[in-house]
């Protein structure tokens, strides 16, 4: 297992305790586009050189020119939420079918301009009441759609525009600032077992007004199912970013503010952090 963080000096590797900066011909794209990523970091980590002291205090989202993807209703809560939320649109019975379809969920989430780094603050739509996080397992891909890793993405929603209609859901899911991922990649060929853990604390005048945690295993649908159903018929030179689903939703009284700060923990990624701007 290599981990890779972004800085704004460039990027470190991590194994076994030891931090080295990657020569300059490792890059995130030519990592996504390499045969076998796994081989590709391990040489680089055995090519770099030794970080300077202070490097990786400016953090930088785990990001080339990949496009970010999502799958959704991958959890029983996600359906039931989904379910609720556009009810009255009439919508709720889009996501039951969904949930036991054998064609999950895909959608577009982001491209690298809308993604922040750890630390940068996320934003909730300037149209919308009803905002929430959603903290997902996030695959790493690369362009032959093998999964190679994983981080944390947050894919911020809008509940009230995608609950009025489901054809509203790129606008819910889709504007500036909309993801966050990081703080680090994890670059391994082991999936997350289904006891990983993801968590989420979300402050407010640095105190807790929601808590929650599920576990990998609570995906009904396995992870190299989603990357197969994500790269049939479709191409991706630079490889891509998926997140799975959430399985954390608040209750429908809960929504974001400005002044938020969002953290999302799963090992050994680390902690995502992000103020709401």
């Amino acid at each position: 297992m290599i981990r890779l963080t972004s800085t704004a000096t460039g990027l470190l590797l991590e194994q076994d305790a030891r931090v080295v900066l990657a020569p300059t011909h490792f890059t995130l794209d030519a990592l996504f586009a390499a045969a076998d990523p796994g081989a590709f970091a391990a040489a680089a980590f055995a090519a770099g050189t030794r970080a300077p002291a202070g490097n990786g205090a400016v953090l930088r989202a785990p990001i080339g020119s990949q496009e970010v993807w999502a799958a959704g209703v991958t959890y029983l809560r996600s359906k039931s939420a989904r379910m609720a939320e556009s009810k009255e649109a009439g919508g709720g019975s889009f996501y039951d079918r969904v949930y036991d379809a054998d064609r999950p969920e895909l959608f577009f989430k982001a491209t690298p301009h809308r993604v922040v780094a750890p630390g940068s603050p996320v934003r909730i739509r300037g149209d919308s009441k009803w905002n929430v996080p959603e903290p997902e397992l996030t695959l790493a891909v690369n362009a032959a759609g093998k999964i190679f890793g994983y981080t944390i993405g947050n894919d911020m929603s809008s509940r009230d525009i995608e609950g009025e209609n489901p054809l509203y859901l790129p606008q819910a899911k889709v504007y500036d600032r909309c993801a966050a991922l990081g703080p680090c990649l994890v670059i391994t060929d082991t999936l997350p077992g289904p006891e990983t853990v993801i968590a989420i604390e979300i402050l407010r005048r640095s105190h807790t007004v929601f808590a929650g945690e599920t576990t990998v295993g609570q995906i009904k649908r396995s992870l190299p199912s989603l990357a197969a159903w994500l790269y049939r018929d479709n191409a991706f030179p630079a490889g891509c970013y998926l997140m799975t689903g959430t399985g954390i939703v608040p209750s429908d009284a809960f929504t974001l503010q400005a002044g938020d700060e969002i953290r999302i923990t799963v090992q050994p990624v680390g902690t995502l952090v992000n103020p709401v701007g």
